[in-house]
């Protein structure tokens, strides 16, 4: 069967996916604190020994733990406006910055875990002729250049055909101009595409609210929804294209 033949077949044209804890494991929220502290403590360390100004790492981190939320409306707040709160005593030049922020990143990157069935299962989707995409909040607004050299460090930019991270658009998922923003950049209407990602409501709730079709990714059936679409791997998606069942 030809590519156009398969895309005709199935009604799906493209399928998005969300990053952190569906094709990557990085961490649970309520396992974050501890990475937080672990980040903050790195950085205090850094700026102390480059500047000579002593940066007290627990009243850094308590002051970081009060920075730990996020916009209700959704808009990002930038990893930068939040270290230059923490540690506005010190003078933070860009370079400073950029190597701020990948000692705020590093731990995280540490824990990453690719899913073994992310790059086959991204692989196949393409084969079939439908458009794929990267859709993720970073933690803290932190920088897409260094998320995209994460993605490269797991195969994962070649592996689609576009990737959008909040920070690019300046909304956080479930806020609909991120998903919109992605599907502009593949071509496709929402109703023509699917969503696949952990979260019920970073995930599903923004996914439905643009009119993509929602796929809970449940490897613990936890969902008690009985209107989503749930798998409890990457592997199952592929059956679920084929037979029209998304």
């Amino acid at each position: 069967m030809s590519v156009d033949a398969k895309v005709e077949a199935n009604s799906v044209r493209a399928v998005l996916f969300d990053l952190g804890n569906t094709l990557v494991s990085y961490y649970r929220a309520q396992d974050f604190t501890p990475i937080l502290r672990e980040s903050i403590t790195g950085i205090s360390e850094f700026l102390s020994e480059q500047t000579s100004i002593a940066v007290d790492p627990d009243r850094a981190f308590r002051h970081a733990l009060r920075l730990n939320i996020e916009d209700s409306n959704f808009r990002v707040r930038l990893l930068q406006d939040r270290l230059l709160e923490i540690f506005r005593d010190v003078p933070l030049t860009t370079d400073t910055y950029r190597e701020i922020s990948r000692i705020f990143l590093s731990p995280i990157f540490r824990c990453a875990m690719l899913d073994p069935e992310a790059l086959p299962t991204l692989a196949a989707i393409r084969q079939d002729g439908i458009r794929t995409a990267i859709v993720s909040n970073t933690p803290w607004g932190s920088p897409a250049e260094q998320w995209a050299d994460e993605l490269d460090r797991h195969g994962l930019n070649s592996a689609v055909d576009a990737v959008v991270f909040c920070v690019d658009v300046g909304w956080r998922k479930p806020a609909p101009q991120i998903f919109e923003h992605a599907l502009s950049l593949i071509g496709v209407e929402a109703q023509e595409a699917a969503f696949v990602g952990d979260d019920p409501h970073w995930d599903i709730s923004g996914a439905e609210q643009v009119g993509l079709r929602p796929i809970l990714l449940d490897p613990r059936a936890k969902s008690t929804s009985g209107s989503v679409q749930c798998i409890r791997s990457l592997k199952e998606l592929l059956p679920l294209l084929h037979t029209g069942a998304v």
